[in-house]
């Protein structure tokens, strides 16, 4: 039976599994009906438990816990990635505790982060991530938090950055910023798990040795066409984490979890995040695009 998988149409969603999707590498007796949705309808998704495997934001994954575990490749964590908080030229962080804040999803890793550094809940208006920094430029929302490739392209909307997420999350921490990671069934048999991470890992590889046989399918899917911007958003959200989380990535998303149970955001849980089958204790082998 086909699993049901479900991933962003993001420029580095769809390279990490173009391979995977179009069957350009041996799906090891695996057979796969994928849907690609923005990242708030997969976490919500996900947490309706209807999806066999999927990308999800970190902050979402955490009220899926019981029933998904995460995988060791296809994530999105990195340094300098983080969601940006934006607004229109002359206005200030002063304020924004009480102003409407556009965000692309209550469940998101974005909208969590805006919350521990806020301290508080604020007034937030989910959207989709596309049409945040129009809203926030026609006045509709003093404040906008975007993801993706929004962090390469809100200049052309007028709007200035006020504080990236990111780098303030690793300015606490010292870790990398866990943006989202692959979900799979707890109740799914071992050995299909286990293919599905290698398989995971494969398409990427193959991405990364045939660009010109992937850049088809990630520009059918990019919100933002310029070939520019969409190698940009591949290059920042696609790195060594992607491949393999390795134990620095494993205790990022540990951290965001335990920090946000602490701060009450999130519902603790003893379920383990990752299977004990999966631990790594050495550096995974860095991996580098293919010029």
């Amino acid at each position: 039976m086909p699993l049901s998988f479900g991933y962003s149409p993001c420029p580095n969603d769809t390279f990490i599994f173009c391979a995977l999707a179009n069957r350009l590498i041996d799906l090891d007796g695996l057979k796969f009906n994928v849907e690609l949705h923005d990242v708030e309808t997969l976490n919500r998704m996900c947490r309706e438990n209807r999806l066999d495997v999927t990308k999800i934001s970190i902050a979402a994954y955490a009220v899926c816990r019981d029933e998904y575990e995460l995988l060791t490749s296809g994530s999105a964590i990195g340094r300098g990635c983080g969601p940006i908080i934006v607004a229109k030229p002359g206005v200030t962080l002063e304020g924004i505790r009480e102003a409407e804040v556009a965000v692309p999803g209550l469940m998101t890793t974005a909208c969590f982060l805006f919350s521990l550094y806020a301290e508080t809940s604020p007034n937030f208006r989910p959207m989709t991530f596309d049409r945040i920094m129009p809203a926030v430029s026609r006045g509709e929302c003093h404040y906008g938090i975007i993801i993706h490739e929004g962090r390469f392209t809100y200049k052309n909307y007028g709007l200035q950055k006020l504080l990236d997420l990111g780098s303030w999350w690793e300015e606490e921490t010292g870790l990398p910023i866990p943006l989202g990671g692959i979900a799979i069934r707890r109740r799914l048999d071992y050995n299909v798990k286990k293919k599905v991470n290698d398989l995971i890992r494969r398409s990427l590889t193959f991405a990364s040795k045939n660009l010109l046989e992937t850049s088809d399918y990630v520009r059918l899917h990019a919100q933002e066409m310029k070939e520019e911007v969409i190698r940009e958003h591949i290059s920042l959200y696609v790195n060594d984490f992607t491949m393999n989380l390795g134990d620095t990535g494993k205790q990022a998303i540990e951290a965001f979890i335990r920090i946000g149970a602490a701060k009450g955001l999130i519902l603790p849980s003893k379920r383990n995040i990752f299977r004990d089958e999966d631990k790594i204790t050495s550096p995974s082998r860095r991996f580098v695009l293919v010029p």
